[in-house]
């Protein structure tokens, strides 16, 4: 068992329920396509991070057979009423089982490598909360050594807003910021990344 544990936090990928935002726009098949490229390359990403343990947190029910192997993923399914208490419960589960380090990431992000994650465990060697924080006010990685109980609590989560609070409720941490990510939430998250724009919408 390694000191450090990764929490994913994903949906299970069904149609009209991925990306609804994004669907809008692009319409609620190719959503989904592109949720699925996404979670492909979350697992990917994660697989590759050297330095912890990992573990998928599902919002509806635990898979067996998908692609988050269960001989590299430990399996978990989400609980609580709301993001905040969720993740709260997943980041308890994993300080109770004896992890020193705990760090969360969705499944939305283009743009993020597993060299930042394993940069992310390391700055909780000096820091008490490292924070990654997400261009539309919140964050797309959560990490921290000692659970903070506070930062998952009385949020309007989904807005802007999440991050300044989070950030004033950890005025007497030290916390690390890491660079400025997107997750892709809306049309305008994906215009700038050709993969997607030549895979999912030009190809079609």
């Amino acid at each position: 068992m390694h000191k450090n544990l990764l929490l994913i936090f994903t949906r299970n990928p069904e149609l009209g329920k991925a990306k609804t935002r994004l669907a809008k726009t692009v319409g609620d098949e190719t959503a989904l396509e592109i949720y699925k490229f996404l979670l492909e390359r979350t697992k990917n990403i994660a697989s590759a991070v050297k330095n912890a343990d990992k573990a998928v947190y599902y919002s509806v029910k635990i898979r067996e057979n998908d692609i988050w192997d269960a001989n590299t993923f430990q399996k978990h399914q989400q609980f609580g009423e709301d993001l905040g208490i969720r993740m709260l419960n997943a980041f308890k589960n994993g300080f109770k089982a004896g992890y020193q380090k705990v760090l969360i990431i969705g499944s939305d992000l283009y743009d993020l490598s597993s060299k930042n994650i394993e940069n992310a465990f390391t700055a909780l060697d000096k820091n008490d909360v490292v924070i990654g924080p997400a261009e539309d006010g919140g964050y797309y990685l959560l990490g921290m050594n000692s659970l903070q109980e506070k930062v998952f609590k009385n949020k309007e989560w989904g807005t802007e807003t999440v991050r300044k609070a989070t950030l004033t409720d950890l005025n007497d941490k030290k916390v690390k910021l890491l660079a400025f990510k997107n997750d892709i939430d809306v049309y305008e998250d994906i215009e700038n990344i050709p993969e997607i724009m030549q895979t999912f919408i030009n190809a079609k």
